[in-house]
């Protein structure tokens, strides 16, 4: 059996390296597409049955508030996990008045 050199193994290394990678990146490409097409379509959704809905208190409170509600799969809410956490600033029904939500 012959040994490979040192160079021919950092060489094999290196192609596997960018085999993952262009895995990697093409896995990234496919979640952005789901999370654009899920949001694209929570708002048509909404456009095309409420009408006259107000998107009070910012479109990240919104989406937080409507994404929970129209995403049905866990694979989907996971997607979203970054957007669905609530933040440290926003106002929640128990301290909205008494002067701990942000201005």
């Amino acid at each position: 059996m012959v040994r490979k050199t040192i160079g021919e193994r950092l060489a094999q290394l290196e192609a596997q390296r960018r085999t993952l990678q262009i895995r990697l990146s093409k896995q990234e490409r496919a979640i952005d597409t789901r999370r654009k097409v899920l949001i694209g379509a929570l708002v048509l959704h909404r456009l095309e049955h409420d009408r006259d809905v107000h998107i009070g208190g910012g479109l990240a409170a919104w989406l937080r508030r409507e994404l929970p509600k129209f995403l049905t799969r866990d694979g989907d809410r996971d997607l979203f996990d970054d957007l669905l956490k609530r933040q440290a600033n926003e106002p929640t029904i128990g301290n909205i008045g008494n002067g701990s939500a942000a201005s």
